[in-house]
């Protein structure tokens, strides 16, 4: 298993662009009234910030200033469930032949959580592995959502399952169920008897914890190892637990007795018990920072003891084997490799050179190849490496103590081959699933020692005509010369003159990297028009490792934003599009960039959407999750301010200033980045007189992913859609 224990920002799964030529609009009359030159509030020169107010999530006020956004949005790019798109991707969302992915394998059943038309919050539901085998499998249900929801008023949405693992050959009877409340990162826990398929009643002794980010792992069957549940004296500065409890099955919650703590400054603080091959581990943790971390482990019955590690390191293990991944150098290893090591005597190594002759190198970084991922079976563990953004994977088999590679599997510019475990306790199978731009997603079964021979077992219909369509890869020369890799999906023989509507894609923070994957939302409502769509691997990802993401760490931002503007631009010199037909998209951190694009007015862009941002750098720290991103961003309230301001977008827009139109979208649920963001930073576009150019559009459920079911999704997107096709196509708001 591997840890990587800090909390915060993820990659927020694109939906695809916006833009639209508007009617001129009036100012939203919920907001107080404002001098031309308080509109201009806050400047780098005056921080003085009169939105405050926009903050409070759920009051009167606030809400009705976001109703009215809403209906403003709608009224000028159109309804979007009116539209023939909305119908089209709600059908694709909803469609019986999506693949039934599986999320576990308990006692022989293989479970499955499935939302459709019907089951529009979701079922969980099981069958066996012949069953599943068939082309429609007759599933068995276990828990229903629609009607948990029904029966207890509460839009309930599915955070997954915590399992009691007592050890192989035991059978597998309790999880612990976790639901939120519109899709909130803070959820509700309830434990789960798997063979009666009914919650346990807190009155016959089951776990039940309140609404809250809390943590959970089962210690043993009576025992839960929690954190988050009690109260914000118990919380970190960025709203995670800052201690771990044991809580004895048939008490009060109350009497839980503290076990381990870290600092309030701390990002969170954590504790598991599991089993790994048949071998007890304990690992507690404070994440320090979003990238550094102190971990203790206690293997068997021996005393807990810090594992020797470099802070900035993550850890796992594999049977006896401690598994470290390098964020730095160490010991003669490179930042980004992995390395393994019989965990007992790492933890009783006396010095650098003990520990150095216990590590053995599984992955060694180059300057074009990274370690992105990696997956477990019972004897190997699979890696998925990037060379200059192409999938590789490499599979390692674990015998008799050590690690030999047997076998490499390269993949194709554009398609993405993965592998994942069924069983890793019990089995060397994998499910092996394969998809691109273009190319619908297959899965199939294999196994770990001929993964080549896999087993066909599903594959998702052709969405949407890709006919012609195809994926090249080039690279971009930044600012200051750094090559930027990016891909660009369209119709061959796409004409050079500047003419197609281009939609380009990027996120560029906390390591994470952007690959080839299929969507049939991009497929269906941009490509199949003969549009173009471009995904930027831009630095702060993680597509060449740690280097390529701390290059663009703090007061490097900067760097992010000119590989981006560097891949417009390159876009618009091969002829491929014009700024008045080139749109940007991002979510998360991509909605900072993508509200940096807004701000450094480059000219390069028609349109551009920013989904669930966060763009207030003075204030993000105090919001929510926000202090756990100080180690992306800096620390506004120390001199990291110098640098913070120069891309903090609410700080930088001013009146004279011709802005692009730009659709926000949020979400009233969104617990991890502040819907105050985006709020703010409206109001202040609209009080400066860019009202005709600003659409703003806050679904009231959704969490961080900005919908909770698929009628949502396929609304927020067709929204996109449509306001793209309006300014970037010259489509009327009718289409």
């Amino acid at each position: 298993r591997l840890f990587a224990p800090s909390a915060g920002l993820r990659l927020f799964a694109p939906s695809a662009g916006l833009r639209l030529r508007g009617s001129a609009r009036p100012l939203a009359t919920a907001a107080p009234s404002m001098s031309m030159a308080d509109a201009a509030l806050p400047t780098l020169e005056d921080l003085t910030d009169p939105r405050e107010w926009l903050e409070e999530v759920e009051g009167d006020k606030q809400i009705g200033w976001v109703k009215e956004q809403n209906a403003d949005a709608v009224a000028r790019i159109g309804e979007p469930s009116d539209k023939p798109l909305y119908g089209r991707l709600l059908e694709i969302m909803e469609s019986d032949e999506k693949i039934p992915y599986i999320g576990r394998v308990l006692n022989g059943l293989y479970y499955n959580f499935w939302q459709d038309e019907t089951h529009v919050q979701g079922i969980w539901r099981r069958c066996t592995l012949d069953e599943y085998r068939k082309a429609e499998p007759e599933w068995e249900l276990v828990l229903d959502l629609d009607a948990l929801s029904a029966e207890s008023g509460v839009s309930w949405v599915w955070g997954g399952s915590t399992l009691l693992d007592e050890g192989p050959g035991v059978r597998k009877d309790r999880v612990m169920v976790s639901l939120s409340r519109g899709g909130a990162d803070a959820k509700v826990s309830r434990e789960f008897d798997l063979e009666g398929k009914e919650f346990v009643a807190v009155s016959d002794g089951g776990f039940e914890l309140p609404e809250a980010k809390s943590q959970l792992s089962y210690k043993d069957r009576d025992t839960l190892l929690v954190g988050g549940v009690f109260g914000e004296g118990e919380m970190t500065d960025s709203g995670y637990p800052r201690s771990v409890w044991e809580w004895r099955r048939g008490t009060p919650l109350a009497e839980a007795t503290k076990v381990y703590e870290g600092e309030q400054s701390d990002v969170s603080v954590g504790g598991f018990a599991y089993l790994d091959r048949g071998r007890r581990y304990e690992l507690r943790y404070r994440s320090l920072t979003f990238y550094t971390s102190s971990y203790e482990l206690k293997v068997g019955e021996a005393a807990w003891a810090p594992i020797p590690i470099p802070a900035d390191a993550n850890v796992g293990t594999f049977a006896d084997q401690l598994l470290v991944t390098l964020r730095s150098a160490w010991l003669g290893h490179p930042a980004g490799a992995l390395l393994a090591a019989p965990a007992e005597r790492l933890m009783v190594a006396g010095d650098d050179a003990a520990r150095s002759a216990l590590l053995t190198p599984l992955f060694t970084p180059t300057e074009t190849c990274s370690l992105e991922a990696s997956t477990e079976t019972k004897n190997y563990l699979v890696l998925s490496c990037l060379d200059n953004v192409v999938t590789e994977c490499r599979f390692w088999r674990y015998a008799d103590g050590a690690f030999s590679l047997e076998r490499c599997l390269k993949g194709e510019v554009g398609l993405s081959p993965s592998f994942s475990a069924v069983d890793a306790e019990t089995s060397d199978d994998l499910w092996r699933t394969s998809d691109g731009y273009t190319q619908p997603t297959t899965l199939a079964l294999a196994a770990a020692s001929s993964p080549d021979a896999a087993e066909a077992l599903k594959a998702l219909p052709a969405f949407y005509d890709a006919g012609g369509v195809t994926t090249q890869q080039f690279t971009a020369a930044s600012a200051d010369g750094t090559a930027v890799p990016y891909f660009l999906v369209s119709k061959e023989g796409l004409p050079l003159d500047g003419s197609t509507p281009t939609l380009l894609y990027g996120y560029g923070g906390f390591e994470i990297s952007l690959t080839p994957s299929y969507s049939a939302g991009i497929g269906a409502a941009w490509l199949e028009k003969g549009h173009a769509y471009v995904q930027a691997n831009i630095r702060g990802g993680g597509e060449y490792g740690p280097r390529w993401h701390q290059a663009a760490l703090k007061e490097k931002r900067n760097k992010a934003y000119e590989d981006f503007e560097a891949v417009a631009r390159d876009l618009i010199s091969r002829g491929v599009t014009s700024p008045s037909k080139l749109g940007c998209q991002g979510g998360s951190n991509g909605g900072l960039l993508t509200g940096n694009m807004l701000a450094r007015h480059s000219g390069l862009f028609g349109a551009i959407v920013c989904q669930v941002p966060l763009l207030d750098m003075r204030r993000f720290h105090k919001l929510l999750a926000g202090a756990s991103w100080m180690g992306e961003y800096g620390d506004p309230d120390t001199d990291d301010w110098s640098f913070l301001q120069r891309y903090s977008p609410y700080h930088n827009l001013d009146e004279a200033t011709a802005y692009p139109p730009i659709l926000f979208t949020t979400s009233t649920r969104d617990d991890r980045v502040h819907p105050g963001h985006a709020r703010k930073l409206v109001s202040k576009l609209l009080d400066l007189g860019k009202g005709p150019s600003t659409f703003y559009y806050e679904n009231i459920e959704g969490g961080h992913g900005g919908a909770a079911n698929n009628k949502q999704r396929a609304f927020m997107s067709t929204l996109a859609y449509s306001f793209l096709e309006q300014t970037l196509a010259g489509k009327n708001r009718g289409e």
